[in-house]
């Protein structure tokens, strides 16, 4: 009985926040036999999710970009189209289709097109280094390479059967009649049939790549979330149905690729820009009138060190949510947003690996804005210690999440460490006496300083809260004295005059001495990939 009644608890809590997000609502019989027997053929796939909301919202307006706008109805016909040419290119159910591609509709388009032939999605990072790339190609052997004109002497060396351009340089959009004879998306979908398709033998799976900051980046298949990943983010995040959402976080990353597939359950209007600038993003923000803002840290921190009256011309009435993933929001840049913006930050904690595992809301980040949150549903998170066994209430240890979400292994072999159906996240952290989790630092980052242990993040956040500090990093450094000591690396905001001295004061006085940097060396910039984090390892080897 009690499972009994713990699966009709869930199925109420998932429909109250299927209802209160808008997805759940009258249909009329003719549209609501359409979804169900789409779900039925296709699944929560993106090919059914995409085909469902073309049922549902055929005239309005999905994907908004800087060629203009594409209406549900229209992306439907156009991937129809795009995945009849591709199969005459090859690709079948199980192929690999490869995408590289910043955030615009080809992006979108050739990821729906894969899904409606059963073909698995690669998703590589457009900040690859060649060697990166070609190594994730040779491992991963996609059929068709769908990416940017701009990347393409950085995939010349790869071994690939077929190369598609998806964003072409240019006033024409890579349409077809170019006479160059250079293949592009548009060619394709105007040489493709848009007629129905019959649903493949087998739904494709998408694989997101590892950032590749320790190694080769590693591939991670991720499950077709549908409504229990909806369910789950939504319980901590008011995202809404039919709410124009500016997705700035890259798309081939797991945050952006959440909101992409969360748009086809709540009818979203993707507002994609390829290229992130901070002014840029005020004016879409302001001029797209957006409910939603998808973000890593590093682009809210550049949007706050724009001049005051940039600031000033730029309320942002209509932004509901700024959801923020990718890493943690350094020192009190929360604070800082939210004075400025309003009370409508949320900040999620996870990894490619476990997708989210805990959600900081504006009142978790205004009464302890170094938290992670608390656990959205169908989560569970345990402190576990070296030997697997859970650490007592408050005392910190390993993160192990367990959820519908987590990845069942990396394709080229192996997976992170699994204790009782619980995924290790990687980090160090502990639950905290208000039931928020709190995240230490990266379980390989930990050093022991005269005995002591100290986690990078924790002096990170120090510097971070001085006034003369715009973004900050620190690793682990031998020390004759101590063992091991931290070397931290500064980017001082424009003007500031803050020197070595000044800011190991500032740490000496906020935290105990062994914490102190040896040195803090002051940098231009930190070296970082495009979802935002700094590359510690490039740091190490300066």
């Amino acid at each position: 009985m009690g499972a009994v009644r713990a699966k009709v608890a869930d199925a109420g809590t998932s429909l109250r926040v299927l209802a209160g997000a808008g997805i759940v609502r009258p249909y009329s019989p003719r549209v609501l036999a359409g979804m169900l027997g789409t779900l039925r053929s296709w699944g929560t796939s993106p090919a059914g999710g995409f085909r469902t909301a073309a049922l549902r919202w055929p005239d309005e307006v999905g994907v908004v970009d800087e060629r203009g706008a594409l209406t549900w109805g229209e992306l439907h016909r156009r991937t129809n189209a795009l995945a009849a040419a591709m199969r005459q290119e090859g690709v079948r159910a199980g192929d690999g289709v490869a995408v590289m591609c910043r955030n615009h509709r080809g992006f979108i388009e050739a990821s729906v097109a894969a899904s409606k032939l059963g073909a698995d999605v690669l998703y590589l990072n457009t900040a690859f280094a060649g060697p990166q790339l070609v190594d994730v190609l040779e491992r991963e052997a996609p059929r068709i390479v769908v990416h940017d004109e701009e990347f393409t002497e950085l995939l010349a060396a790869a071994d690939v059967e077929h190369r598609v351009l998806a964003w072409v340089d240019g006033d024409d959009g890579g349409a077809p009649g170019r006479g160059d004879g250079v293949r592009t998306l548009e060619e394709l979908i105007a040489r493709g049939d848009e007629a129905e398709l019959e649903p493949p033998a087998r739904e494709g799976r998408t694989i997101i790549l590892t950032s590749g900051t320790t190694g080769t980046p590693k591939g991670a298949p991720r499950p077709q979330g549908g409504v229990p990943a909806a369910v789950s983010l939504l319980s901590r995040m008011p995202l809404r149905s039919r709410w124009r959402c500016f997705v700035a976080a890259p798309l081939f990353h797991t945050w952006g690729f959440a909101h992409y597939q969360l748009a086809m359950l709540l009818g979203t209007t993707l507002v994609l820009r390829r290229r992130f600038d901070p002014r840029e993003a005020l004016a879409v923000l302001a001029e797209e009138r957006c409910d939603s803002f998808v973000v890593i840290p590093v682009m809210l921190q550049r949007i706050l060190a724009l001049p005051a009256d940039v600031l000033d011309a730029h309320p942002l009435p209509d932004l509901a949510v700024v959801a923020s993933s990718g890493s943690a929001l350094p020192g009190d840049l929360a604070l800082t947003w939210m004075d400025r913006f309003g009370d409508n930050l949320y900040s999620t904690y996870g990894s490619t690996e476990v997708a989210w595992a805990s959600i900081a809301d504006p009142q978790d980040l205004r009464e302890s804005p170094t938290s992670a949150g608390r656990l959205p549903h169908a989560t569970v998170v345990k402190i576990l210690d070296e030997k697997g066994a859970e650490v007592p209430p408050g005392e910190p240890g390993r993160i192990f999440v367990g959820n519908d979400l987590q990845i069942e292994g990396y394709t080229g072999g192996g997976t992170k460490e699994v204790v009782d159906g619980l995924m290790s996240s990687g980090d160090v952290g502990r639950f905290g006496p208000d039931g928020r989790l709190y995240v230490e630092g990266r379980d390989d980052e930990m050093i022991v300083s005269g005995g002591e242990n100290v986690f990078p993040k924790e002096v990170e956040d120090c510097l971070a809260r001085h006034a003369d500090v715009a973004e900050v990093a620190a690793v682990g450094v031998d020390d004759d004295d101590f063992g091991k000591r931290l070397r931290a690396f500064v980017v001082l905001v424009d003007g500031a005059d803050a020197d070595e001295e000044s800011l190991k004061d500032w740490v000496k006085q906020n935290l105990a001495r062994y914490k102190v940097p040896r040195e803090i060396v002051l940098l231009d910039e930190l070296p970082r990939n495009a979802t935002g984090k700094v590359l510690k390892r490039e740091l190490d080897a300066g």
